[in-house]
């Protein structure tokens, strides 16, 4: 990857296009690409939906190689929904087949004259953009097949689907799967939003005539890449737990543990856990059969394959199997406990372009509000369709938690800095409730996911209803989040590079076959400090101080049952997560 590719919106006869070599941004992917770029080149203040944001695409530093579990991409801006950077990662084709065409990254700037809508085509000849009206207001299905009937069997697609082109806060960026389905997304703080003001409905990537990234130490590579592939199938979760049942294997875990966020985060356990849990989900999936039901990869070079595909009861395909944030976000948090229900709505959300997370902690403050009643599968599908349709009410509900929660007037609204909080209660899983607290984010499982040590027992043990080692424990996984997140690896790993001093051995080892570098453990570290700094000065110019890295005072004041807990982590030690 030696190059960008900028497409600039607002030439002065159309969209321009241009590529460049990677200057300041040399050795970056992923994260370190995407918070860099924004930091250097965007305006802290500047409107999130204005010419002045940029959209940010990087595949990771490894992406494009033969190094397993390395296709995940960063999508990178000033959140709308959030006001402060943003990093979205997701998995899909795309960004292997971006890396293996050179780019490191694609920027989009600028914003176009009118409302015309784009569509680019990126191959190894170089990009084109075009004017294509004809895209207007499709959904993301629809949206992909037309794509596939004009351009092949081969291409992945980048898009947005009607919430993006409106501009909503809750809208997403898709990106296709192996079979060419957009059910992979960067969901988070509402990066569709900025694909929409750039005016661009779709970004078609044909790696044709590409050929895998070549590592600078071939021997060296394959050794570290057999044995970092041993150590993901060694690990209990990687290798047994994740495959077998999704994600979703942690809803009787987090359940169980009395921190699983039911009816607007009113209590910590459901009574319909077990309805939709991994162990159900994966039985009725096999039961019902179908290529790829129960176990399927995100991207080609995955090895832990968390994911799978759901199918109704006729044999049709509904979605990809709904992870656990998701069976979570339009389960427990609303009440429901029907799995087709949630894969349906979970389809509707790919669709239209939304974010899981922020959708079903949106419906759940709107049946607090009265919209629907706690358990109405029904209901909420109806809310869900207002988005789609754009309605007033769809737009407020489009547009997250924390808006519909203004709308409404309701106090129960489960967000930090605008976003919504995902599917672990931090009054019982407090270093959870410091990483949603104090992230560049908004609130975030994945910038520091404390389940690990809290519930799961990865990498040592914390009380997860103590606020003792908290700190310590959300800031070290924050630090190795932003690392991670800026090699294109599934953020998974880390179980086994937790437990298995080796495995993370491993990981450095491939990294230094590829690159031809000399990383040690604490160069790693370092760069995840760096990027976190980076992330945290653009805040802090954007107006962000320590009075917003707090949980909402509900959560400071409500006791959670069963364990009757409040979040009672000190605001002088969450001051304390960034004194690196």
């Amino acid at each position: 990857m030696d190059k960008i590719l900028r497409i600039n919106m607002s030439g002065s006869s159309g969209p321009e296009i241009k590529t460049e070599p990677l200057g300041p941004y040399a050795g970056l992917g992923g994260r370190a690409m995407t918070s860099t770029v924004v930091a250097k080149e965007v305006p802290p203040t500047c409107h999130a939906l204005g010419a002045d944001n940029k959209l940010v695409i990087a595949p990771g530093l490894l992406s494009g190689s033969a190094a397993a579990m390395s296709g995940r991409i960063s999508v990178g801006c000033k959140s709308p929904l959030t006001g402060g950077i943003k990093e979205a990662n997701s998995g899909g084709q795309p960004s292997q087949m971006i890396a293996r065409l050179g780019y490191a990254a694609i920027i989009l700037e600028g914003a176009p004259k009118d409302d015309t809508l784009y569509k680019v085509m990126i191959n190894k000849d170089g990009a084109t953009i075009k004017p294509d009206n004809s895209l207007k207001m499709l959904g993301n299905y629809d949206l992909v097949d037309k794509i596939k009937a004009e351009f092949g069997e081969k291409v992945s697609c980048i898009s947005i689907g009607q919430a993006g082109e409106m501009k909503l806060g809750a809208a997403s960026v898709a990106f296709t799967d192996m079979e060419q389905r957009p059910t992979r997304h960067a969901g988070r703080g509402g990066v569709g939003a900025v694909m929409g003001s750039k005016g661009i409905k779709v970004i078609v990537i044909d790696d044709a005539g590409t050929a895998m990234r070549p590592p600078k130490d071939p021997e060296k590579f394959k050794a570290a890449n057999k044995e970092f592939v041993a150590g993901l199938r060694k690990h209990p979760v990687t290798g047994q737990g994740l495959p077998t049942y999704g994600t979703n294997v942690l809803t009787n875990v987090v359940n169980e543990a009395g921190a699983y966020p039911t009816r607007n985060f009113k209590t910590g356990q459901f009574e319909g856990a077990a309805k939709i849990s991994g162990e159900a989900q994966a039985e009725l999936e096999n039961s019902r059969g179908g290529e790829g039901s129960a176990t399927h990869g995100c991207h080609r070079g995955c090895v832990i394959r968390c994911s799978g595909t759901f199918y109704d009861k006729n044999g049709r395909f509904v979605t990809k199997q709904p992870e656990y944030e998701t069976v979570w976000a339009h389960g427990g948090n609303c009440g429901i406990d029907d799995l087709d229900a949630i894969a349906r709505i979970d389809r509707m959300d790919d669709d239209f372009g939304l974010d899981t997370i922020e959708m079903g902690a949106t419906i759940a403050v709107a049946m607090d509000a009265g919209l629907a009643k706690f358990g109405d599968a029904e209901g909420a599908i109806r809310l869900l369709e207002e988005v789609g349709k754009g309605t007033p009410l769809g737009r407020i509900l489009g547009s997250g938690a924390a808006v519909t929660g203004r709308v409404f007037g309701i106090e129960r609204v489960p967000v930090v800095k605008g976003q919504s909080m995902p599917a672990y209660d931090p009054r019982a899983v407090k270093g959870m409730g410091v990483t949603y607290a104090t992230t560049t984010m908004g609130a975030d499982h994945t910038a520091g996911y404390a389940v690990t040590a809290n519930l799961l027992g990865v990498g040592g043990s914390v009380d997860p209803l103590s606020p003792k080692g908290q700190i310590e424990l959300s800031r070290n996984l924050q630090i190795a989040t932003a690392a991670i997140d800026a090699t294109g690896m599934c953020l998974f790993i880390a179980f086994a590079i937790l437990d298995q001093p080796e495995t993370f051995q491993s990981l450095i080892d491939l990294i230094n076959g590829f690159t031809g570098a000399n990383l040690t453990a604490d160069d790693v570290t370092a760069l995840g400090k760096t990027i976190l700094k980076q992330e945290r000065n653009f805040n802090a110019a954007a107006g962000f101080t320590k009075a917003h890295d707090r949980l909402p005072d509900y959560l400071l004041k409500e006791a959670l049952p069963p364990h009757n807990v409040t979040f009672d982590v000190s605001d002088k030690e969450l001051d304390e997560v960034f004194n690196f």
